[in-house]
């Protein structure tokens, strides 16, 4: 296909494609899926090898969220009956964090619920940071807050945070659709604030809230302007309380799409398959390592995973390698300069763009050569029967008596 050929030279020399040809890989059909896996996969193992980053998430705060995001299940007036309670003590977020990391996690993410951190919340996640390093220096932190304002992602950096996340979730044309009690503009302003700092920018997406292809282009190649070291990459999982708990439009093959179009469009960066790969890829999990180089262990901020040894095993069996601590997850032309913001210089045209300035409910926290057309819009298949009985509220792990999965 000389869509694909096109689209694979292009990500060995980290050139763009055209929003046409990430379009024409959202509409290729089931019988292609493969051969788009294929095509990806040789993209991914150029920059990443078979390597596998695990990351293993810490709900500091859960529920009780005054921002109202319809896919998250601590929305304001959410009914989901999800785990709620406070701020974690820094003591008991290391302890969790400590499993992630004895099960094989090289990042730990602490995530908060809330529109953003107040500078005491700060203080709080700064305790939890240095608690974590004392343990293990080596241990990659990443802070999901929320919102930050002016001087926060300097003072997390200097408590020793090495990573900032906050999702651009969807396009910018559809995002008041999804979230009314903040703006798209906010999202990125606090992205270019964590690159600012100095810290590794994570920022991705939300597929499956019932948005077009077009959104998703949208959304993949605004992250790309935005370039941060690593993109997230959820999959709704439709929670009973919440406004989207009836958008069952993913399939495994539809899912395996967007991650390869992700990859097309950021071939150098860290692209993680985040919150609902067990609900939407499930068997094909395996599938989707040949284009993300990085997953999260066990289970997530308010629904359980499958069982972290399950994790490693489907790596291992799919001919993958869990990375190690003392190994660097990017390429050495954007690892050099990770503490620095951002990925360098580009030759040769590509690049992942210019600097512009963990779950499924992890909130507040031109035609080329190949001649490719792809139609105005799609409409993806429906899944036969919506798998509600995939979905498991979070009962165990941070704030719980029982142990975490990991």
């Amino acid at each position: 296909m000389d869509l694909l050929n096109t689209l694979v030279d292009k990500g060995l020399r980290r050139e763009s494609p055209t929003r046409e040809e990430a379009l024409a890989v959202l509409a290729t059909s089931d019988d292609d899926v493969l051969d788009v896996v294929a095509a990806a996969g040789k993209v991914r193992r150029h920059w990443f090898g078979r390597r596998v980053k695990l990351n293993y998430l810490v709900n500091l705060k859960s529920g009780l969220c005054p921002e109202d995001c319809s896919y998250c299940s601590q929305r304001l007036g959410s009914k989901a009956e999800i785990l709620k309670y406070t701020w974690l003590k820094p003591e008991q977020a290391s302890a969790a964090a400590a499993a992630g990391v004895s099960g094989g996690a090289k990042r730990v993410c602490l995530v908060a619920s809330g529109r953003g951190p107040t500078d005491r919340d700060v203080d709080r996640v700064s305790d939890t940071i240095r608690a974590i390093k004392e343990q293990d220096e080596s241990v990659e932190v990443c802070a999901c807050l929320g919102l930050l304002s002016d001087g926060q992602a300097e003072r997390l950096r200097e408590a020793g945070a090495d990573a900032y996340n906050h999702n651009l979730n969807t396009s910018e044309s559809t995002y008041g659709d999804i979230t009314t009690t903040h703006t798209y503009a906010d999202r990125v302003d606090t992205v270019n604030k964590a690159h600012a700092a100095g810290l590794s920018a994570c920022s991705g997406l939300i597929a499956g809230m019932g948005e077009r292809d077009e959104d998703l282009v949208d959304v993949v190649f605004s992250l790309r302007e935005l370039d941060p070291d690593s993109v997230p990459v959820n999959f709704l999982i439709p929670m009973e309380g919440t406004p989207l708990a009836k958008e069952w439009h993913l399939t495994p093959q539809r899912c395996l799409r967007i991650l390869a179009m992700t990859r097309f469009v950021c071939p150098d960066v860290e692209v993680r398959i985040a919150g609902g790969r067990e609900v939407h890829l499930r068997t094909m999990q395996p599938l989707a390592l040949h284009l993300a180089n990085s997953i999260f262990l066990g289970d997530y901020l308010t629904s359980e995973g499958q069982a972290g040894h399950t994790d490693l095993e489907m790596i291992a069996d799919a001919g993958f390698e869990v990375e190690g601590a003392g190994e660097v997850t990017l390429p050495e032309h954007r690892a050099s300069v990770v503490r620095g913001g951002g990925c360098g210089s580009h030759e040769g045209g590509g690049g992942c763009g210019s600097h512009a300035g963990a779950d499924g409910d992890a909130g507040c926290g031109s035609h080329a050569s190949g001649g490719v057309c792809a139609p105005a819009s799609t409409t993806p298949r429906p899944a036969e029967e919506p798998r509600t009985d995939l979905v498991a509220v979070r009962r165990r792990g941070a704030g719980t008596d029982l142990a975490p999965n990991a």
